[in-house]
């Protein structure tokens, strides 16, 4: 599971320290340089497709590496 996880960190994204909520909009705006606001209002108007953007937000939340490199699922499943 190591080289799962090591292969996320080598990922040029991350997710923001601007963060409303898990910081994937964030993290998207400041890796393309585009406006947090019109990624925010992407994410939620992708919220509106049947469990589609809500599923993928999560996905990426507990996949993508915060700033200090440490990804979610990694430290969830450390617990176990």
């Amino acid at each position: 599971m190591d080289a799962f996880f090591n292969s996320l960190r080598s990922m040029p994204l991350r997710r923001g320290p601007g963060r409303l909520a898990g910081g994937v909009a964030g993290g998207i705006a400041y890796k393309f340089g585009w406006d947090v606001t019109l990624v925010r209002i992407a994410l939620l108007l992708s919220f509106l497709l049947p469990v589609m953007g809500i599923a993928a937000y999560i996905l990426a939340w507990i996949l993508i590496p915060a700033q200090d490199n440490t990804i979610i699922l990694q430290n969830w499943l450390r617990k176990f």
